[in-house]
């Protein structure tokens, strides 16, 4: 054997296994971005066995927690949070937000929060998809959507306090850990996907924060009340955000108030009685 001839082998060998080391970890990633009940479908975390075009299912006689059952399929159920009275300091702990975001105390007396975004089979009953996050509303199409179900957008500081808890955490689940596997985010163009979509809500439980709200970082950026008519403020981030840090729990996205972007939902909020 010629020295070329070694080195080709050894050259062989190696792509061979570098490979098979890429399809192991996109098998291992595909298979952890999706909660237990739920399976991989392209970009989605689908309903176990659901096809692609119903990818909650059909009207089943079981879904997958945190799921319920509908006449139309899996949706989230109407559950509602209670946000207690918050007092944080915004910016300082973490460096990221440095020259970012003006330090602040944050108080907020307390309040209620959808534990979901709102979903397609909320928005517009009788779709195909009911469970997927509701994106491409404007704001005063998610205001009148809240408004019907007796509530309101958020403010910004309620918001934030919903996320980041009195602990002024990044995400809404901790301090670290923005992978895959926590949100949907990242599927335009990585680092979890290509070419996306918002998910199925609830499908990212170890996402979900201490209080038991799911998707508050990625799937849908949600509009909250900043009070301002000509300044359209989301937060979260969204499913084709990039970079973790467009996840954090001080994290601001700026939209046109009325435009119909595909990244954006929403989420309401209710008084305390």
């Amino acid at each position: 054997m010629t020295r070329t001839t070694r080195v080709v082998g050894v050259g062989l060998v190696l792509i061979a296994a570098l490979s098979a080391l890429v399809i192991a970890k996109r098998t291992g990633r595909d298979e952890q971005t999706c909660g237990p009940g739920f399976e991989r479908n392209g970009q989605r975390c689908c309903v176990q066995g659901s096809a692609a075009d119903a990818c909650s299912g059909n009207a089943k006689s079981s879904c997958p927690s945190p799921l319920v059952v509908t006449a139309f399929g899996c949706d989230a159920p109407e559950t509602r949070v209670t946000v207690p009275r918050t007092e944080l300091t915004l910016g300082p702990s973490d460096w990221e937000a440095e020259g970012r975001v003006t330090p602040r105390v944050i108080r907020v007396d307390p309040f209620l929060l959808d534990a979901f975004e709102a979903t397609i089979g909320k928005v517009h009953p009788g779709d195909r998809d009911p469970a997927r996050a509701a994106t491409g509303l404007s704001r005063s199409e998610a205001v009148a959507y809240c408004a019907a179900r007796g509530g309101r957008l958020p403010t910004e500081d309620e918001w934030i306090a919903a996320a980041a808890g009195a602990g002024a955490k990044r995400y809404a689940w901790g301090d670290t850990g923005a992978v895959c596997r926590r949100a949907a985010w990242g599927l335009a163009g990585g680092p979890c996907g290509d070419h996306g979509g918002a998910d199925t809500v609830g499908a990212h439980p170890e996402g979900a924060s201490p209080m038991g709200l799911f998707d508050l970082a990625g799937n849908a950026a949600e509009w909250v009340d900043a009070h301002e008519l000509s300044r359209g403020v989301t937060k979260g981030g969204s499913w084709a955000s990039s970079l973790a840090a467009e996840l954090r729990t001080w994290a601001t996205l700026e939209v046109a108030p009325e435009s119909h972007d595909p990244r954006v939902g929403v989420r309401c909020a209710y008084d305390a009685k």
